[in-house]
């Protein structure tokens, strides 16, 4: 699953790649980056929450 994970990131790192270099518009390159760190930061907020525990060991 983790080499999934890291196939498609790589395939969605290139078509951003892609779609940004193909925006000439600098305001618009902007909303791309802003809504890149958007997912990025909620991907790794996903990761966060199912590595922690969900509750206390007894």
């Amino acid at each position: 699953m983790e080499d999934e994970n890291i196939a498609l990131n790589s395939v969605l790192g290139l078509e951003l790649n892609r779609v940004f270099f193909a925006v000439r518009d600098t305001a618009n390159k902007q909303k791309i980056i802003e809504f890149a760190r958007d997912v990025l930061q909620s991907e790794r907020r996903k990761l966060v929450d199912s590595a922690s525990p969900e509750s206390p060991a007894s």
